[in-house]
């Protein structure tokens, strides 16, 4: 069977891109802020910071909040027909 090669940021060099002037900056107001049970939040990925982070197929989706795990949130998303659930941390949240 053929071995992948890669792994879990592999072709996303675009994607997980900073604007030049941010770079190597992480923001604590996004590191800290409190989501709610019911809240639209985008999945915007910061690629400085890989903890919780999402797989990158569902950047840009938004999503729901459904409820907290340990310092990160379960995130409701519908991908086509299904719903699923991601594990984000709120470092790559914005709220709609």
């Amino acid at each position: 069977m053929a071995r992948r090669k890669g792994g879990f940021r592999r072709k996303t060099g675009h994607k997980l891109q900073k604007p030049i002037r941010n770079k190597g900056k992480l923001s604590q107001r996004s590191f800290l802020q409190k989501l709610e049970v019911g809240d639209n939040v985008q999945l915007i990925a910061e690629p400085a910071y890989q903890n919780g982070m999402y797989f990158p197929r569902y950047h840009g989706m938004v999503g729901v909040v459904k409820g907290r795990q340990g310092d990160c949130y379960n995130v409701s998303i519908k991908d086509h027909d299904r719903e699923k659930v991601l594990i984000v941390h709120p470092v790559h949240l914005k709220k709609v």
